[in-house]
């Protein structure tokens, strides 16, 4: 360093040299300070573009959705209106508008063998309508189960326990004996009741909706005069999802068989059996079953998932 100095003293080098070409020099702390802010500003604008960016494809695909909506009612209305502009004035005749409800009432019985007309259409007629209202059913316990069911996955710990006991010895109607009297004396009635609505469905007003309703409601005084610990030895949620799985199961095959083969004009082979009698209706009866099994265990997974969190043990 000293020699250094003595050539500078001497002429012979200018430290000063390398600076005026460029040389990079020791960066002092005010020099890192100001790179520093440079390098924070340029990652700031970097957010701030990427933001703007976002927001921009947002007001784009609400626009977008917007103008796909504006189009479509513009369409449905436009569908609607056409519709009522061709149909028949009132008071004209119109053979075709009571062709279906023609053919439902005379030929009915002998096409479905169900005394019972609405039975018969529900059940026969138009089977798959009444097919997407068991799933319907389904679908909507599923998405219950999910909102409401208690586990470790949505339950912090402990929680669970002070739940399922403490509120439910808190709402536990179960000890009184009153309680436990009439359902002890209704609840055969009930569940005989709803066994005669569900398999005479296809000769008297009733059926697998309204009998799997009655059975349902008498799942649900059961538990409410026996507990859920009584209820949870013989229906538990793997019977109820077996129950719900196979009911729904028979009634897609067997309707789809019997579509296929009328379809293709095909003798399905089902009997009709004798009108007016329990084994009647050909597949009338065994689908009000299904239907019937669908509903009661829906209505008792509704209450007990609200009760407790769960539809029964494992």
């Amino acid at each position: 360093m000293s020699e250094r100095f003595l050539r500078w003293m001497s002429g012979d080098v200018d430290v000063m040299a390398d600076v005026m070409d460029g040389a990079e020099m020791p960066d002092s702390p005010r020099e890192k300070l100001k790179a520093q802010d440079k390098e924070l500003d340029r990652k700031i604008l970097t957010a701030a573009d990427a933001k703007q960016i976002v927001q921009a494809e947002r007001r784009g695909f609400y626009v977008l959705y917007n103008v796909i909506a504006v189009i479509s009612c513009i369409t449905l209305i436009g569908v609607l209106l056409f519709a009522v502009a061709n149909l028949p004035h009132y008071g004209e005749e119109n053979p075709r508008a009571v062709e279906v409800v023609r053919r439902y009432v005379e030929d009915g019985l002998q096409e479905t063998g169900a005394v019972n007309i609405v039975s018969g259409m529900i059940l026969d007629y138009r089977a798959f309508d009444t097919l997407g209202e068991s799933h319907v059913l389904f679908t909507a316990l599923v998405c219950v189960m999910i909102l409401l069911r208690i586990d470790g996955k949505n339950m912090r710990k402990g929680y669970e326990e002070y739940y399922t006991i403490r509120q439910d010895r808190y709402h536990d109607i179960s000890k009184d004996a009153i309680m436990r009297s009439v359902g002890l004396f209704l609840l055969p009635s009930i569940f005989m009741y709803g066994i005669y609505i569900l398999l005479n469905g296809q000769n008297s007003p009733g059926g697998g909706f309204s009998g799997g309703a009655v059975m349902g409601a008498a799942l649900i005084i059961f538990a409410s005069s026996y507990g859920f610990n009584t209820v949870d030895k013989f229906f538990t949620k793997r019977v109820s999802m077996i129950i719900t799985f196979v009911s729904l199961a028979f009634y897609s095959f067997a309707k789809g068989y019997v579509f296929f083969t009328g379809a293709n004009g095909l003798d399905n082979h089902i009997p009709k059996g004798t009108p007016g009698a329990i084994l009647s209706g050909g597949m009338i009866l065994p689908l009000d079953i299904a239907v019937g099994m669908v509903v009661a265990c829906t209505m008792f997974g509704f209450y007990s998932l609200f009760r407790r969190g769960n539809i029964g043990g494992a």
